[in-house]
């Protein structure tokens, strides 16, 4: 995983792959983690899209980086609030 990133693979519990689109990455300082939103891309026109969010270790020679659960409500408050304001900024445009 990197930033910038369009597609990223997840693999579930079970070993499944499942493609999906990169909404946006972006750092916190707070938390001193970096963030990815992502949605599975097979979801239908007629479906409500589910956004998943992890945090993530950059890898810095270019291969696969590790995503990792977020672990705080305080987190999950900080990446909603985000969202939130992305989604105003792509509603005004």
């Amino acid at each position: 995983m990197e930033h910038g990133e369009k597609n990223i693979t997840i693999v579930d519990e079970q070993g499944n792959e499942q493609l999906c689109e990169v909404l946006f990455t972006f750092e916190n300082e707070e938390f001193g983690k970096s963030y990815v939103l992502y949605y599975p891309i097979e979801t239908k026109d007629d479906e409500e899209v589910e956004i998943l969010a992890s945090s993530f270790t950059p890898n810095e020679d270019g291969e696969n980086g590790e995503l990792f659960p977020i672990e705080t409500d305080e987190e999950w408050d900080m990446i909603e609030e985000t969202l939130n304001t992305f989604l105003a900024n792509e509603d005004e445009e």
